[in-house]
């Protein structure tokens, strides 16, 4: 049987990553973003048909959930692959700042696991979310992403708790600093590049390719037994302690 997965964010560099990884006939792929120009474009690479939306916005979210399922019947799995860095201290994290961390990494969440919640009820289903290493290890300036993050980790936690009985598993991937159009800026000047390389204990970034790879594996039925966890992909960041 084709299964059907909808990749939300699908235009980033995870992904994308993650859309062409699970590209193939025996799946349906519905991908979502809000940049219409790429996400046209990966629906033309991977086949997957394309269905732009606002995370951040419920509305739009829960009409796609139920869209999706008049179209195809179901929907096995859910990724959530959006999100968006802001390094900086409390004390100069604006209100709006904050605001926006909060809707684009939590709100949008909430939003995925309550739409997703709902069409899943009677067939089950996986359900994966994106925190960061940084909601598990405290890291300087990160205040309003961690937060935000370690949102994302009660949430799915909960969640997992309240749909186990229905069939439907809730799991996180928490990586670490990962070399995407996301993080190009940072990363620009070589010295930060190697600061940060040098903070993971494995010793290099991470690629979208290692955090496609996690998610695929909570998405696949031969998880049936996986639900409530948080796997770090982090090159030990938040469990290591380098040398």
């Amino acid at each position: 049987m084709t299964t059907v997965h909808w990749i939300l964010g699908a235009s980033g560099g995870i992904g994308s990553a993650l859309s062409r990884r699970l590209a193939g006939p025996e799946r349906s792929l519905v991908l979502s973003a809000r940049d219409e120009t790429r996400l046209q474009a990966l629906s033309d690479e991977t086949g997957g048909a394309a269905r732009a939306l606002d995370v951040t916005d419920a509305a739009q979210v829960d009409a796609a959930a139920e869209a999706i399922i008049a179209e195809h019947g179901r929907i096995d799995g859910i990724a959530l692959c959006v999100g968006s860095i802001l390094l900086k201290p409390a004390h100069r994290t604006s209100d709006e700042e904050w605001r926006q961390t909060l809707a684009l990494n939590l709100d949008s969440a909430f939003h995925v696991v309550r739409a997703g919640a709902k069409v899943m009820l009677r067939t089950g289903g996986s359900i994966v979310l994106l925190s960061s290493a940084a909601a598990r290890f405290g890291l300087p300036n990160h205040e309003a992403i961690a937060a935000a993050k370690a949102g994302v980790i009660g949430l799915a936690t909960s969640a997992a708790a309240s749909y186990a009985p229905r069939g439907i598993r809730v799991n996180v991937v928490a990586p670490g600093m990962v070399e995407t159009p996301l993080s190009e800026p940072l990363l620009k000047s070589p010295a930060t590049a190697e600061a940060s390389k040098a903070m993971h204990p494995l010793g290099r970034l991470g690629n979208a390719e290692d955090v496609a790879s996690a998610i695929a594996w909570f998405l696949d039925p031969a998880q049936s037994w996986v639900t409530g966890q948080v796997l770090g992909v982090d090159g030990g960041l938040a469990a290591v302690r380098g040398r």
